[in-house]
């Protein structure tokens, strides 16, 4: 069932059986029909070890599952988007340097003289 989850061919998983495909079709006719099934049901089992492990605060598992869920979350178009900033158009050398000019005074002792 493991190797049907991976799209295995009959030829391929009656070789990793060490049965000919007749045989394998003979007694696995259910389990090869049913590949989508099978990846499901591989992947839950998956997912239940991986829980167990965040159960018992194995840290490597914690990341693994979270990460899963993002790409799950991706996946489904769920994912929590950051807030996009606008951009801030970049000034010009010349603009800066204007820009610089009239604020130079600020914070010195000519503030107060020099207002505009």
């Amino acid at each position: 069932m493991v190797l049907a989850a991976f799209d295995k061919n009959e030829e391929q998983i009656a070789a990793a059986l060490s049965i000919t495909p007749p045989t394998l079709r003979k007694h696995y006719f259910r389990e090869l029909r049913s590949r989508l099934e099978a990846r499901q049901r591989l992947e839950g089992k998956l997912l239940s070890a991986l829980v167990k492990e965040v159960d018992g605060g194995n840290v490597s598992a914690i990341d693994k599952l979270f990460k899963r869920l993002d790409r799950h979350d991706l996946a489904i178009g769920n994912a929590v988007q950051p807030a996009k900033q606008a951009k801030v158009p970049k000034k010009g050398k010349k603009e800066a340097a204007i820009e610089q000019a009239h604020s130079a005074h600020e914070g010195s002792p000519w503030a107060n003289l020099l207002k505009h």
